[in-house]
């Protein structure tokens, strides 16, 4: 998808300042054993629910927001439209907002971040898959591109939160890949560790589901470790016995409602058709 022309609105100081004390919130609250639980927002409402619920910080999902606007995951969505759900969802809470950016839409670092930030971000997650080839990014040229993002931050005056995500297990659910799991858990290792090296705050190893491989990964990671959090996943209570920093529960919610929607709709269509005929 090319990307289209757009000029930020440049940060006032107040905004420059509470972003970068946002960003410092955001970071503290990466604790081990006492994982920050981020139930993922998709529009304005649902951020204010979340914070509502007390929970200290808003992350969006990115899969929810495309769907959401009319479009399929996976930067099939203008950028444009999706940092403007973010600020939206910024403007309507009070707590730290992380976005997910996808692989950050082709965007230069330094237009990246300055649109996160005129959106409002004090984070983002910024996943390794290559959109455009369907596979996963070299590691080594992810780094870099990792490494010019917090540059780009740390010259905008906002330590922003990189959540690194690792698409291994994913891309191997995806593809049926056959890989034994200590390979996939090998890999996932290395590109932690680049990430992290490379100026990362958190690693995200997505799609991570058992305990055993999880606790691999934390004691194999010198940082900060997000899991994603299912239904028929590990409990909060092992997630965070485990070592976890930081839970994430993607379109878990986004999903719920939907399915509790159509539910409803069903038995409303339903009753339209036996009171009306």
């Amino acid at each position: 998808m090319p990307v289209e022309q757009h000029v930020p609105t440049p940060l006032t100081d107040d905004a420059r300042q509470k972003l970068a004390a946002d960003a410092a919130v955001l970071r503290d609250l990466h604790v081990p054993k006492r994982p920050l639980v981020l139930p993922n927002a998709w529009d304005a409402v649902t951020a204010r629910l979340v914070e509502e619920a007390g929970f200290p910080a808003v992350a969006t999902t990115s899969h929810a927001v495309a769907e959401s606007l009319g479009f399929d995951d996976g930067e099939t969505a203008p950028p444009a439209e999706m940092l403007a759900a973010a600020r939206r969802v910024s403007r309507a809470v009070s707590v730290p907002v992380t976005v997910d950016c996808e692989s950050g839409y082709g965007l230069p670092a330094p237009e990246l971040v300055a649109r996160l930030l005129s959106a409002g971000a004090a984070g983002c997650n910024l996943e390794d898959t290559d959109h455009r080839t369907g596979g996963l990014a070299e590691p080594g040229s992810h780094a870099e591109r990792l490494t010019e993002v917090r540059a780009a931050a740390d010259e905008a005056g906002v330590p922003l939160v990189i959540n690194a995500r690792v698409d291994v297990f994913l891309r191997a659910a995806l593809t049926g890949d056959s890989r034994p799991g200590p390979e996939l858990v090998g890999e996932a290792l290395e590109r932690g560790r680049a990430y992290l090296a490379a100026g990362a705050d958190c690693v995200f190893p997505i799609m991570a589901g058992d305990p055993e491989t999880i606790g691999r990964l934390v004691a194999g990671l010198d940082g900060p470790v997000n899991v994603l959090h299912k239904p028929d996943g590990p409990a909060l209570s092992t997630l965070a016995e485990l070592g976890v920093s930081r839970v994430s529960l993607g379109p878990g919610l986004f999903r719920a409602a939907g399915n509790w929607l159509r539910g409803e709709l069903r038995s409303l269509a339903e009753s339209v058709r036996e009171s009306v005929g």
